[in-house]
């Protein structure tokens, strides 16, 4: 399979699962969104709140329940993508694995830098075309020898086809065989060996720095590739903790409210605040599996799905 194809099958199948967990966090606060709702109708109702907190809260349901038919609408989306890619007939009947936020440690940089030394497809073409280029220079040089041929001829030799003859009464036979050899001593050519030669040698030397090259460009995009992995296995760290931090400031900004110590809008803040940290959560895990995709196409390593 084609590195490309791969890397694209490994985005969609990690935006499968994180489509799945913006559903599952959807839904979520649309739940908490109908449980305010009714927590200011009941404090409208003892006559501790406005009726504009209640309009505020029938708004915000309102529109937790379209984000999640938003996300259901992703959701169909985003499997609709990986079932072109991965079925020969279309069928959109299957489940992906939960190891969406599994974050396996990464390997050192320089064990993967040796990898994809070895098993580079673009590194290894470069080294065949240098030793294709040093037998052409040996080729060339040889144009300084002088060339031997031998000629080796086995057959009939008579003036019928017949394996044996007879004449005066004696039988003979019509096989034999003969050999010739040539040999060209080389004194003039008007240079053309020497600039066959010159030739080979500065396609030689093109060669090497091509392989030079390939291999400074490879080691340059594996310590990119190397540090967006590193950067986004940090981030998904500090986001699974800002999405903690997220559900904890709604649950007290709900309690603030309850004892009349917070405004509506804060409750409302703290809800969008929780939606954005779940959101970003899910794409910086696809973010951080792309990136570990990336980094193994270097090396011709398949990535996990």
């Amino acid at each position: 399979m084609p590195i490309a194809l791969v890397l694209s099958v490994a985005v969609r199948y990690y935006s499968v699962k994180a489509a799945q967990e913006k559903v599952t966090t959807a839904k979520e606060l649309a739940a908490k969104g109908e449980e305010f709702l009714k927590l200011t109708q009941n404090l409208e109702h003892g006559g501790e709140i406005a009726h504009s907190d209640v309009i505020k809260a029938q708004l915000q349901m309102l529109d937790r329940k379209r984000q999640v038919q938003e996300a259901q609408l992703g959701l169909l989306n985003a499997r609709l993508d990986l079932s072109v890619i991965i079925f020969a007939d279309f069928n959109d009947n299957f489940e992906v694995v939960d190891e969406l936020h599994a974050t396996p440690p990464m390997p050192a940089l320089s064990s993967v830098q040796r990898l994809s030394m070895q098993q580079n497809p673009e590194i290894n073409a470069a080294l065949a075309l240098v030793r294709a280029e040093k037998y052409d220079v040996l080729a060339a040089r040889a144009g300084y020898l002088p060339p031997l041929t031998l000629d080796l001829f086995y057959g009939i030799d008579a003036s019928h086809f017949a394996l044996n003859s007879v004449s005066d009464g004696q039988k003979f036979s019509n096989l034999g065989y003969s050999g010739q050899a040539t040999m060209n001593i080389p004194i003039w050519n008007w240079g053309t060996t020497q600039s066959r030669v010159k030739q080979a040698q500065l396609q030689q030397s093109q060669a090497k720095r091509e392989l030079s090259l390939a291999e400074r460009k490879l080691l340059a995009d594996i310590e990119s590739r190397y540090a967006e992995a590193a950067v986004a296995l940090k981030d998904h760290g500090e986001l699974n903790r800002s999405l903690e931090l997220a559900r904890d400031s709604l649950r007290l900004t709900t309690l603030r409210y309850k004892n009349a110590e917070a405004k509506v809008l804060e409750v409302v803040d703290a809800e969008t605040a929780l939606s954005s940290a779940a959101s970003a959560y899910q794409d910086g895990a696809v973010r951080y599996h792309a990136a570990v995709a990336n980094l193994q196409a270097l090396t011709s390593l398949p990535s996990s799905p």
